[in-house]
């Protein structure tokens, strides 16, 4: 497994266990059903997905941060963006964003709701040009989730926890070991989630034995 041989490589012995999508709640969970859908959280639909290749093992969670407008909070331009119809006039921010074609299969706003626009079997289009250990084209096996933010202001408390209680559920879905920032994998490139996302709170939140971050 492509997994197993990067860990190897950079000195990390991890076993991949094998699961099922969970069809049942938990108490600090999600259920996520066979398409990879959290039926309890909202969802919008993105054109802005395709299939994942053949046989790929869904094995990596990239953390993001976004606000559009840059440093504003609320609203639904963000939405807009990932649903294709962000109109790019009406804000100079938006100009650049003009026909470009992103989503992410999740977004978490300042209060901890969490959208979905992506069934997490299908490939959505976060990453861009990406490398993880000695794998491209991390959207190929890869889960991406967005944070309402700018990577310099504090994320809110409620983001932390629904990240972890979102995190929980999918690694009860899928075999999960790692996780990456964009930054992480895309240097120089990419900045987010940014100095003011707390790597430390997060895997002491997640709890041992949880996913390795390999930077």
């Amino acid at each position: 497994m492509e997994a197993s041989i990067a860990a190897q490589r950079i000195g990390i012995v991890i076993v991949i266990p094998m699961r099922e999508p969970s069809m049942s709640p938990t108490a600090d969970g999600f259920v996520v059903d066979a398409e990879g859908w959290l039926p309890e959280v909202r969802q919008l639909r993105s054109p802005h997905v395709d299939a994942r290749p053949i046989g790929t093992t869904i094995d990596l969670v990239v953390i993001h941060h976004i606000s559009l407008p840059p440093g504003e909070f609320g609203g639904d331009s963000v939405e807009r963006l990932f649903m294709g119809t962000l109109d790019a006039t009406v804000h100079s921010a938006f100009e650049p964003l003009a026909g470009v074609r992103v989503s992410a299969h999740f977004l978490i706003r300042r209060d901890g709701s969490i959208t979905q626009f992506a069934a997490c079997g299908a490939r959505s289009w976060h990453a861009g040009e990406s490398r993880f250990l000695e794998r491209d084209r991390c959207n190929d096996f890869s889960i991406g989730i967005e944070l309402e933010g700018t990577g310099d202001i504090p994320y809110d408390a409620d983001q932390y926890r629904a990240l972890v209680r979102l995190i929980h559920s999918l690694e009860r879905a899928y075999p999960l070991v790692w996780i990456a920032g964009h930054s992480d994998i895309a240097p120089g490139r990419k900045t987010d989630p940014g100095a003011s996302f707390d790597w430390r709170r997060l895997h002491t939140d997640l709890g041992s034995g949880r996913l390795v971050r390999p930077f």
